[in-house]
């Protein structure tokens, strides 16, 4: 009994059986770095020329992503994260990025910008960058409501959060909620 069950389970989650179903199947492909890879951090670029109305505060929104992705992944990752100082070209540039981080020995880099198109109304924007082949792994686009600041913070924890699942996982994403997540920090963030 058992090994017929091992059996039909082993069919089941088979790529041809799923693929017959009309089960969507990614196939295995190695990983494209180390879990522990180095992961460069750049600061946020801020775009609000657009927006209805400029205010000196909207520059908050960029300092408030860049620190909450720094703390987010040093938590995640410890000293895989590593803060690489760029020029605002190198903030929203995928060249000049993976550039930055190659000088860094990071196999990963992260872009992240707020852009800014009304007084309750901002986007944030992040990319998780594979830098020896220029691979965008992740691709984010989150529009955020409400009181800047604090929906900066969690819209860059969410970002933040896949970013670590990734790397981790070799550059390897996954559908999380309807993955499972490999890290809970201890109040459920």
């Amino acid at each position: 009994m058992i090994r017929s069950t091992a059996v039909l389970l082993g069919l089941l989650a088979s790529p041809a059986l799923a693929s017959a179903q009309g089960v969507a199947v990614s196939p295995a492909r190695p990983p494209l770095a180390a879990p522990d890879a180095k992961v460069a951090l750049l600061p946020t670029a801020l775009y609000n020329e657009q927006a209805n109305v400029l205010e000196a505060s909207d520059t908050v929104a960029a300092t408030t992503a860049t620190a909450t992705m720094n703390d987010r992944l040093r938590d995640r990752l410890g000293a895989q994260a590593v803060v690489v100082p760029a020029d605002a070209a190198c903030r929203v540039t995928v060249a000049c990025a993976r550039e930055a981080a190659r000088r860094s020995g990071a196999a990963w880099v992260v872009m992240l910008k707020v852009s800014k198109t009304s007084n309750l109304i901002w986007l944030l924007t992040g990319q998780l960058i594979h830098v020896p082949t220029g691979e965008i792994v992740l691709d984010d686009s989150t529009e955020l409501k409400g009181e800047p600041v604090a929906m900066t913070r969690i819209g860059t924890r969410s970002f933040a959060d896949r970013v670590a699942r990734t790397v981790k996982a070799g550059g390897a994403t996954n559908d999380y909620p309807n993955g499972v997540p490999d890290y809970v920090g201890p109040s459920g963030q």
